[in-house]
């Protein structure tokens, strides 16, 4: 599997990223096959969340296994300082750790959200916190919707975050010219200042209509070629991206493996998803 340097981290990181949000509820039979097949493919760096269900709990009995040889990341959803120390014990316990590699402000959607983190007894103290206590490595900010990239350039003039997880897919860098513009803005900030990027959202389709069949909040691509070439868009198109997680349903694991061992030119890729008539975005 690639491997690319993960900024000024270093880390040299599995394109593919493993999704924990797949572990939200499952039991652990599956959550160990799962990153048990994961780790056969090359797979290095795994991304959970305390918000994710029983991830990090399901992840637990793997990482304590496997701890030396994976870069584990970890989020908080809190906004409070004391609240987000509090999680980050309780991640700690059920990951079967002492320490985390990457821990990340999570889901920091809009310039409100933003606010908060940075208020006066805001959850960003925690995270310097524990940087500088040496509980975890680097710290991180992710976050989902249109204006995410707009969030997050703001967030890194505001803090010297070590890592961006934010959206970008075909549908949503090529029909949206505003998108594609503060994407631009943040991909170019990123690389000056050399700090990583992972992207999420590549493979995602839809907004589910109807019965949700899969484990994900929207309906993502789910044939091989689709797939295929959702990634290979994006790998292809932005060289800096580090890491793509893996979706959140354990059964699309390994059409994602399979995908990035045979990836399609950026041309080929983006001919295949401009065919798709119901590609839209999902963040409605």
């Amino acid at each position: 599997m690639e491997k690319r340097r993960l900024g000024r981290i270093g880390h040299e990181t599995s394109v593919l990223v493993y999704g924990a949000a797949a572990l939200g509820s499952v039991t652990q039979e599956v959550a160990d096959a799962s990153l048990a097949q994961a780790l056969a493919a090359g797979i290095n760096h795994l991304d959970t969340a305390a918000s994710y269900g029983d991830a990090e709990e399901r992840m637990g009995p793997t990482v304590e296994r496997i701890r030396d040889q994976v870069f584990l990341a970890t989020k908080s959803t809190e906004r409070r300082a004391e609240d987000a120390w509090r999680e980050l014990n309780r991640s700690l316990e059920l990951l079967h750790t002492d320490h985390i590699d990457l821990w990340q402000v999570h889901a920091v959607c809009d310039l409100p959200e933003l606010e908060k983190v940075f208020a006066p007894g805001g959850a960003i103290e925690a995270f310097v916190r524990a940087k500088d206590e040496g509980i975890v490595s680097w710290i991180g900010i992710t976050g989902h919707t249109e204006a995410a990239p707009v969030v997050h350039a703001e967030a890194v003039r505001r803090h010297d975050f070590d890592s961006v997880l934010t959206p970008v897919n075909y549908h949503l860098y090529t029909a949206d010219a505003e998108f594609r513009a503060n994407f631009d803005i943040l991909y170019a900030l990123l690389q000056e200042r050399d700090i990583a990027l992972r992207t999420i959202k590549a493979t995602a389709r839809k907004p589910w209509v109807g019965d949700h069949k899969l484990a994900t909040w929207y309906e993502p691509f789910t044939t091989p070629e689709d797939i295929r070439a959702a990634m290979s868009w994006v790998l292809g198109s932005f060289p800096y991206i580090a890491g793509l997680p893996t979706a959140g349903e354990t059964t699309l694991l390994d059409k994602a493996i399979a995908a990035e061992a045979n990836r399609m030119d950026v041309a080929e890729a983006a001919d295949h998803l401009a065919r798709i008539d119901d590609y839209q975005t999902i963040f409605v």
